[in-house]
């Protein structure tokens, strides 16, 4: 069953993440390039949660997976919100810091030694195969987990914000914008529960909430598209 749902969340993803591609080449903006970088990011998360379920996990399977499920996805995610309710400058700065942030996460990820070994079964835990810190020729470092941290709570805290004061702005004008940024929110809170469950021990809902979060991003930007002001393929509170 969790292959299946992990599976189904990849797939759900890069749909969604082409229908961003689709609406972007129809009329580019920064927001729609972002999330759907964001959301190709969290299909390719969930893939190498399909892979590492089917055939055991291997180093490089959980590297990709931590990569892309816990660093990569969120940061793009919020800086096209940043672009969409802040603005192009406010925008800009935050595409750099997700970029780089994005970018040293991914070198630390695939550098990093484990701590301990790949459990073969279940869905390993990033504590245990990555410290906070690494050594690197007698230097010590902000490890994997100092990323996937940073991702997970800024980032989110950044997304979540924009999307409640989108539903604020447009609650009474334009009740679809905010009832599909609320759907927003909860699939931004799904994946961030299915991790914490993970951590705690609980890995066997974490491909449910990838799952359900793929949905709930998807219908959220479905349904907030279709009460924007000219109808923008966004869930924005404005036509940027």
């Amino acid at each position: 069953m969790d292959l299946a749902l992990a599976a189904a969340a990849a797939v759900v993803s890069m749909l969604f993440a082409s229908e961003l591609g689709r609406d972007h080449r129809e009329r580019p903006r920064h927001h729609v390039r972002l999330w759907r970088l964001g959301m190709a990011a969290y299909s390719a998360g969930s893939w190498a949660l399909a892979l590492g379920l089917a055939f055991e996990w291997q180093g490089p399977i959980f590297r990709f997976f931590y990569f892309f499920g816990a660093i990569a996805n969120i940061p793009f995610l919020a800086a096209g919100s940043v672009y969409l309710v802040a603005g192009e400058a406010w925008g800009r700065v935050a595409e750099r810091v997700a970029f780089g942030l994005i970018g040293i996460g991914l070198i630390v990820t695939m550098a990093t030694s484990f701590i301990g070994p790949v459990s073969a079964s279940g869905v390993p835990d990033g504590s245990e195969l990555f410290g906070w810190t690494f050594d690197f020729d007698g230097a010590t470092l902000p490890g994997p987990r100092v990323f996937a941290a940073v991702s997970g709570s800024v980032s989110s805290l950044v997304l979540v914000g924009l999307s409640l004061w989108s539903v604020v702005r447009s609650w009474r004008d334009r009740p679809a914008v905010a009832r599909g940024n609320g759907l927003i929110i909860a699939g931004i809170v799904a994946p961030a529960l299915g991790g914490t469950l993970t951590a705690l021990g609980e890995s066997t809902s974490l491909a449910l909430f990838l799952f359900f979060g793929a949905l709930l991003l998807w219908a959220g930007y479905r349904i907030a598209s279709t009460g924007s002001v000219r109808r923008a393929p966004a869930f924005a509170v404005s036509d940027r």
